[in-house]
């Protein structure tokens, strides 16, 4: 690949026909992004600046990324870090890639927090994995603060160093825990979680990106998905002010199971499906009554 003069053009070509025959799903994109991350520069600028030389040294970090890619690590592993919300957060093997359809339960409870007016909010991220969920909410919502619990001491710590990067320290609290069990006697305006809801059967038919190299413990929600919103959806409640909520991201056909999970909690008043980009219901939100 460094014995021949490489353009932006031609190695963004020949990157796009390998990553298609080892089979990568966006081989073009993928390409884009690491190449852009090599050189600094914004994805648009590859298209204006075809004929440019690459230097041996942008070359050589550009065949690492090519070497990682094809043995399916994701692409936001290779680099690190992933956008969502239009903010940046670091990401490791330790936790779950942020999804853009995880970005419907944020808004969903930026928009309530925001109608509710209360000032000194405290909300509750559960299995908080990079924090991009209740780090994000913050950022949003000004007078809000935070406790985020994950049961790995890696993800806590990568989730902090998020909130450090978004100078976000000062209004979250992050612990190490199952579930809701370390926030203990708190009580929340807002219980966020985007638990792992994958039917244990059917983590061996996930691409092979999310099956080689993301964490299964924030997969696998036992024999039907719903092991852990049984949990939240009897404990959570609770734990939430008189009107406050509970919103959680649910997985393909899972919405009206958890729902009626939600509803079968006498302290829950009522509940709401959001749909995702794609049309799909994503995000339950369950209120408490409010007397």
């Amino acid at each position: 690949m460094a014995s021949e003069i490489w353009t932006i053009g031609k190695i963004l070509k020949w990157t796009e026909d390998y990553f298609t025959q080892k089979g990568i799903e966006s081989p073009r994109l993928d390409a884009e992004v690491l190449l852009g991350h090599v050189l600094h520069k914004q994805r648009i600028y590859l298209y204006v600046h075809f004929d440019e030389p690459l230097q041996p040294q942008e070359l050589t970090a550009f065949r690492e990324m090519i070497k990682q890619r094809i043995d399916h690590v994701p692409v936001a592993y290779i680099l690190g870090e992933k956008e969502f919300m239009g903010l940046k957060f670091k990401v490791t093997p330790d936790t779950l890639v942020p999804r853009p359809d995880t970005e419907i339960l944020v808004q969903a409870a930026v928009d309530n927090l925001r109608k509710s007016g209360q000032p000194e909010m405290r909300i509750a991220d559960i299995g908080t994995g990079t924090g991009a969920v209740g780090l994000s909410v913050l950022h949003f919502v000004d007078d809000a603060r935070l406790d985020t619990v994950d049961i790995s001491p890696a993800a806590r710590a990568v989730a902090e160093e998020n909130a450090a990067a978004l100078k976000l320290t000062d209004r979250a609290q992050f612990f190490t825990g199952d579930l809701l069990a370390p926030l203990k006697g708190s009580t929340y305006r807002a219980i966020l979680s985007n638990p792992p809801y994958i039917p244990a059967a059917d983590i061996e038919g996930l691409s092979a990106d999310v099956q080689l190299s993301e964490p299964h413990t924030a997969l696998d929600g036992g024999a039907d998905g719903l092991d852990f919103y049984r949990r939240l959806c009897a404990e959570a409640p609770a734990m939430l002010e008189r009107g406050g909520f509970m919103a959680f991201e649910v997985g393909i056909r899972q919405a009206q199971a958890v729902a009626g999970l939600a509803e079968k909690n006498p302290l829950i008043g009522r509940t709401e499906i959001l749909k995702d980009y794609a049309g799909i219901d994503r995000v339950v939100v369950a209120w408490t009554k409010e007397a």
